[in-house]
C-alpha cells in the first residue's frame, strides 16, 4: 500500500475502514508504534534523553504518519514518561535534583516549550511542504546529535563549568526547551551534555535533571497547543498506546538505571547517539525526495 494512503487512513479510523489484509496491517503498525515507545523510553530514561530522540525519527522512518502529528504524539509521550519519572523519584526520595539549581532550568525550559513550539508552528505554516519541515528537524537532530556524540567521547579532556547563577542557569533552560519543543523529541542528548558541561554533573545525576527539564518544556508545549487549538488530528487510540508504552518503558528504565554503573550508561548513550545519527540522515533523504 503507498505510504500515502497509509497516512490517510492512520490520521482517520483506519482499524474500521479499512478490512481483511489492512486491517491486519494496521494492527501490526499499532504494535509497532507501542513497541518503539516502549524500548525507546526504556533507553531514555536509563540515559536522561526521554526517548522522545528515539520515536520522533524512528516513526519518522515508516512515514505513515504527518510531521506535525508524529512530533505532537512524541511529545505527549514523552510528558507521560517524564511525569512518572518525576513523580516517582519525589515520591521516593531519592532525586538528585536540587531545587536551587533545577527550578531556574526548570522555569527557563518551560518558556523555551513554548517559544518551540511557536517556531514550529512559523516554519510549517511558512511551508506549503510538511516534508521541508521534517527535513528540517532531522537535520537540527543529526548536527546536534554528532555534537554530543564528539563531546561525550572526549568529555574527560574538557574543563567544565559550575554555574551558580539562576538567570544563567534559566537561560540554559530556555535554550534547551526551544530544542525540546520544536524538535518534538522531549529533550535528547543535548540535554546531557549542556548539564555535563555548564553544571559539571554526573552521568546519572544529569540524566535526572534532564528528565526533570524534559517534564517541564514539554508540559508547556502540550498546554501551548491546547489553548492555540492547533492539536493536529489524529487516532486517539495511537495516542493511549503510545502514552502507555512511554510510561512502562519509564518504569522499566528507572529500575534498570538504579542497576547499572555510570560507564555502562556511557556506553549505551555513545551507541544510541550512532543510531540515531544513522536514522535522522536516512530521514533527511527520505524528506528532501518525496
Amino acid at each position: 500500500m503507498p505510504t500515502g494512503i497509509l497516512r490517510e487512513a492512520a490520521a482517520a479510523d483506519p482499524v474500521h475502514l479499512l478490512r481483511g489484509t489492512e486491517r491486519s496491517r494496521f494492527s501490526e503498525m499499532y504494535f509497532i508504534f507501542f513497541a518503539v515507545c516502549f524500548l525507546a523510553s526504556v533507553i531514555g530514561a536509563v540515559c536522561g534523553i526521554g526517548g522522545g530522540v528515539i520515536i520522533k525519527p524512528v516513526l519518522d522512518a515508516f512515514g505513515v504518519m504527518d510531521v506535525a502529528v508524529i512530533s505532537f504524539l512524541s511529545g505527549c509521550t514523552v510528558l507521560g514518561m517524564t511525569t512518572y519519572s518525576v513523580i516517582k523519584s519525589r515520591t521516593a526520595g531519592d532525586s538528585r535534583v536540587e531545587m536551587k539549581t533545577g527550578t531556574p532550568i526548570a522555569a527557563g525550559a518551560a518558556l523555551g516549550g513554548v517559544a518551540g513550539k511557536w517556531m514550529f508552528s512559523q516554519i510549517s505554516a511558512l511551508s506549503r511542504d510538511p516534508n521541508h519541515v521534517g527535513a528540517i528537524q532531522a537535520f537540527c537532530l543529526v548536527v546536534i546529535t554528532l555534537g554530543t556524540l564528539v563531546y561525550t567521547l572526549y568529555k574527560d579532556r574538557i574543563k567544565t563549568c559550575q554555574v551558580r547563577k539562576g538567570t544563567v542557569a534559566a537561560t540554559i533552560g530556555i535554550f534547551l526547551g526551544i530544542l525540546s519543543s520544536f524538535l518534538g523529541i522531549g529533550g535528547g542528548p543535548i540535554n546531557l551534555v549542556v548539564l555535563f558541561f555548564f553544571f559539571s554533573m554526573s552521568t546519572k545525576t544529569a540524566a535526572e535533571y534532564s528528565l526533570y527539564i524534559i517534564f517541564f518544556s514539554q508540559l508547556a508545549s502540550l498546554i501551548t497547543s491546547l489553548v492555540s487549538a492547533t492539536v493536529p488530528d489524529f487516532r486517539p487510540g495511537v495516542l493511549v498506546l503510545m502514552v502507555i508504552g512511554g510510561i512502562l518503558g519509564g518504569i522499566c528504565g528507572r529500575a534498570v538505571n538504579k542497576k547499572i554503573r555510570e560507564e555502562t550508561v556511557d556506553s549505551l548513550f555513545i551507541g544510541l547517539m550512532i543510531v540515531i545519527i544513522c536514522i535522522n540522515i536516512y530521514n533527511c533523504w527520505r524528506f528532501m525526495i518525496a
